[in-house]
């Protein structure tokens, strides 16, 4: 099994200012982690994830780069399809494309014309359709949402196939990576609830005929140097009710290490740690990170 480790951003905001964002992306090949990863707010002063990638893909040579995650629901397809099938090409088949329905906000979801009702079910057709626009053949599909004759899209990306990553916790989530994607990545959970979840992922792959590859189990792992913030703390409240918030989001970089590796001991092998707060020096910071983790790696 191979455990590979990353680093998400999350939405923070000096990932707009390229004298800050360059040196920390060059940090961040140069130490070794396996991958970054950049997460959609529209309300946010963080780069457009597709955007923000780019940009880092064109600074690196070796590490892989993910969302976490893009908004699907609310995109033309055809031309999302025709991005990231130019920027896993140009990057060398470096690219992680994950997905979701976006952050539960009334203000966001409105930005992206799609009445909140009507998202999971344009996301179920939406899913397997940009797959297919990164086949060889022409997409013809009339559904519900979408509507294309003979639609062939190039270049195609350097993956075959490009694999693409869902989150999510609720059983409704899991059941929908298990029918549509090619990998699950959760935030917010214990090991115990992450391999409940990815039980849950399988079988629904099971009932439609299809496999996802055993080390696609992924996870994204918050932690802390100290208390965490108000908004940390109303995720946990409603996402993991009656845990204690330790239990989720380890305090440390020694702790970060104990709690990947309980996350290995039920199957997990990628990882995306995101630290709540800022620290005083980034650079430090991605250091003990690095010594801390990276020998996990193998």
């Amino acid at each position: 099994m191979k455990i590979r480790i990353g680093f998400g951003l999350g939405t923070r905001s000096f990932t707009n200012d390229h004298a800050t964002f360059d040196p920390f992306v060059d940090a961040l090949e140069d130490l070794g982690f396996d991958s970054l990863w950049l997460s959609e707010r529209l309300g946010g002063e963080c780069p457009d994830p597709i955007v923000g990638l780019a940009y880092a893909a064109g600074r690196t040579k070796r590490m892989k780069f993910g969302m976490s995650v893009l908004v699907l629901p609310g995109r033309n397809l055809a031309v999302l399809a025709k991005e990231l099938a130019s920027l896993d090409r140009l990057s060398d088949g470096r690219l992680l494309p994950a997905f979701g329905l976006g952050v539960a906000d009334v203000h966001e979801q409105a930005a992206f014309g799609v009445e909140r009702r009507e998202r999971a079910k344009m996301f179920n057709e939406a899913l397997p359709l940009l797959k297919r626009f990164w086949e060889d053949e022409p997409v013809t599909h009339h559904g519900d949402w979408y509507d294309y004759d003979e639609v062939s899209l190039l270049p195609k990306p350097a993956q075959k196939p490009m694999d693409i990553w869902l989150g999510g916790a609720a059983e409704v989530e899991l059941r929908r990576c298990g029918r549509f994607g090619d990998g699950w990545l959760p935030s917010f959970c214990t090991p115990d609830i992450a391999a409940a979840g990815w039980k849950i992922v399988n079988e629904a792959a099971d009932e439609h005929e299809r496999w996802i590859d055993p080390e696609h189990f992924g996870v994204l792992v918050p932690y802390t140097h100290g208390e965490m913030t108000a908004g940390y703390k109303a995720i946990l409240e409603r996402r993991a009710p009656g845990i204690d918030p330790s239990e989720i989001i380890p305090t440390g970089w020694d702790g970060l290490r104990d709690q990947l590796q309980r996350f290995i001991e039920v199957g997990a092998s990628k990882f995306v740690p995101i630290l709540v707060g800022e620290p005083e020096d980034w650079f430090a910071e991605l250091e003990g990170v690095a010594d801390a983790v990276l020998p996990l790696q193998n």
